[in-house]
């Protein structure tokens, strides 16, 4: 069961979208939320001219007392949103230079039963994060539940799509969201380019079945398409409220040259999408 959920703030507009998402799965699991508020400090280090001087020193002390301060008032903003969720809730803090954060953030990760951001790629006026969304899906042994800009909690998560190719990454995903799986109305497997000499699909579903799921499987030929593009319009034909799949099978470096489903799901989903690697 999903007991601690941990929404990452940042004091953008995406906030609200975060939270909406963070309070319904936890007014439902009675579960307790975490909201992890990251302040991005300048770094002195790397913003320090060369030839140094007093007055560019405390012209870059100035612009850390600036984001100090900017940061207390949004944690009281936040301490107040949260306190308002009616669930049990707690603000943590952290103020910190750009890479300092995600190792930060990462270890409070560890620690909870799900992570939730924004959808790290495409479109978002604000913001995303996507080395710190990175660096808990790598490193946090948790999933993560990645929510498209500006998209408002749209009710009970009742259709999941489960992208499935056998895959390790897609067993973790698998065990990952058996929660979102069990209390679904309606679960569809979705194999693309299954192999002719085997039926990719079938010990899946026999899994789920001993956990009283009854799937609908679903195979698709790629053709000229991507990988993504199937699992979008998958999605899209069933009005799936969760996409559940494996990240990364490749290495991040041949998903950023090459392409590849996890980064191009990342950048284009109209679904939230929870990612286990």
């Amino acid at each position: 069961m999903i007991k601690d959920i941990m929404v990452h703030l940042d004091g953008s507009r995406e906030d609200e979208i975060r939270l909406e998402h963070g309070q319904a799965l936890a007014t439902a699991g009675r579960a307790h939320l975490i909201g992890l508020f990251t302040n991005q400090l300048p770094d002195l280090t790397v913003a320090m001219p060369m030839d140094g001087g007093a007055a560019a020193i405390q012209v870059l002390t100035e612009l850390q007392d600036q984001a100090l301060k900017d940061g207390d008032a949004t944690a009281r903003r936040l301490t107040e949103r949260l306190a308002g969720l009616q669930v049990p809730s707690e603000l943590r803090r952290f103020d910190e230079t750009f890479g300092a954060l995600s190792g930060k953030v990462v270890d409070q990760a560890r620690c909870a039963d799900l992570f939730i951001a924004t959808r790290p790629y495409g479109g978002a006026e604000t913001a995303v994060w996507p080395d710190l969304v990175e660096a808990v899906l790598f490193g946090s042994g948790r999933a993560l539940l990645l929510v498209p800009p500006g998209r408002r909690r749209q009710g009970p998560i009742q259709t999941v799509l489960v992208a499935w190719n056998g895959s390790r990454e897609a067993a973790r995903a698998l065990r990952e969201g058996l929660d979102f799986i069990e209390q679904a109305a309606r679960v569809v497997v979705l194999v693309v380019d299954p192999p002719a000499d085997t039926e990719l699909y079938a010990e899946v579903k026999a899994h789920l079945a001993h956990h009283n799921v009854v799937t609908e499987v679903v195979t698709a030929d790629s053709r000229d398409r991507s990988v993504a593009d199937v699992i979008l319009e998958e999605a899209r034909r069933i009005s799936a409220d969760l996409v559940l799949m494996g990240a990364y099978g490749h290495t991040r470096l041949r998903e950023q040259v090459f392409g590849g489903a996890t980064r191009d799901m990342l950048t284009a989903s109209e679904s939230p999408v929870l990612v286990a690697h």
